[in-house]
């Protein structure tokens, strides 16, 4: 990596998680009841990333807003805590803290939201100039048609203006339209980032490999999660694989951007794109394994010795 004020930039959600594990019904009009556990922890993808990228031993910065509240002030506790510069998150005077409710079964998650901060988000809020003290930018939150023009904008200037390579979870689409423009933001990504069902709505292609290698044809890699069947990485027309690893999986929250965080720390380090893919389907496993979307995830000896301990291999 470069001499960089910050090993990784990110802009984008962050919130407070609310997780009531074991809801299997809701209470009727004016009944009560009563649970084991709920637990608080920091949410949304972006922070969740960060943290991930912060527990690995990198230099992540967060650029986004809490509240003037008691949950602004637990986001900046564990930001400290996972070594997060946080000189770039505003406090709100206006929004309170974002808040998810998210009740949990052994099959299936329902989720309460109040967006809060995160209402105000918008892609023209990052300063490219600030960018340029990061070896690397991680983004989110594209929404389809409503904010297209200014994502494309905003990685033509990236593009143009920086030599800060870009990684870009397009995550899903809650409108719809699984918009086939997005293929006009991918000469400007290093990384693109999507899980199989993603890839094929966008693809308009059931095999995700297939899909994977229409990307790859305008972007620097595209890399595909598959949950339990692992997860692929190509770069012009060759394919990398790595198999999932087996764990207990108490909460799948956050797996994905976790993930995403080990991806782009074996990409900072120089590792191959098969390396890459152990790492983040090691990071992935391992966030499922507590309750919460970044409890479980790994420091950068505990991941090692996890893979190693798991295929008998070393990690160059």
């Amino acid at each position: 990596m470069n001499e960089k004020k910050w090993d990784v930039y990110v802009y984008g959600d962050i919130n407070i998680d609310i997780v009531i594990p074991g809801v299997e019904k809701f209470p009727g009009p004016g009944q009560e009841m009563e649970v084991p556990v709920m637990e608080t922890f920091v949410g949304g993808g972006a922070a969740l990333f960060t943290l991930g990228a912060g527990k690995l031993g990198l230099h992540p910065v967060f650029q986004g807003e809490v509240g003037d509240d008691c949950y602004g002030d637990f986001i900046r506790k564990e930001f400290l805590r996972s070594h997060v510069d946080d000189s770039l998150l505003q406090t709100s005077k206006t929004q309170k803290t974002g808040i998810s409710l998210s009740f949990t079964d052994e099959k299936d998650r329902s989720f309460l939201t109040y967006r809060g901060t995160n209402e105000s988000l918008h892609i023209d809020a990052v300063d490219i100039e600030k960018v340029k003290d990061a070896s690397h930018i991680h983004v989110t939150g594209y929404a389809g048609s409503s904010n297209h023009d200014s994502y494309l904008s905003f990685l033509k200037s990236m593009k143009e203006e920086t030599q800060t390579s870009v990684s870009f979870d397009l995550g899903w689409d809650s409108t719809g339209e699984w918009k086939q423009e997005i293929y006009q933001l991918f000469p400007y990504i290093d990384i693109l980032f999507m899980n199989e069902t993603e890839a094929q709505h966008y693809a308009r292609k059931e095999d995700v490999r297939e899909a994977a290698l229409d990307f790859a044809a305008y972007c620097g890699l595209a890399v595909i999660k598959m949950g339990k069947k692992g997860s692929i990485a190509i770069k012009g027309r060759e394919i990398y694989e790595a198999d999932a690893y087996t764990v207990n999986a108490i909460d799948t929250t956050g797996a994905g951007d976790s993930f995403n965080a080990g991806f782009v720390y074996g990409f900072l380090k120089g590792k191959s794109p098969e390396d890459s893919l152990r790492i983040g389907n090691a990071c992935g496993a391992l966030s499922v394994t507590a309750l919460g979307g970044n409890t479980g995830f790994p420091t950068e000896d505990r991941l090692m010795r996890f893979i190693q301990e798991s295929e008998a291999v070393v990690i160059k």
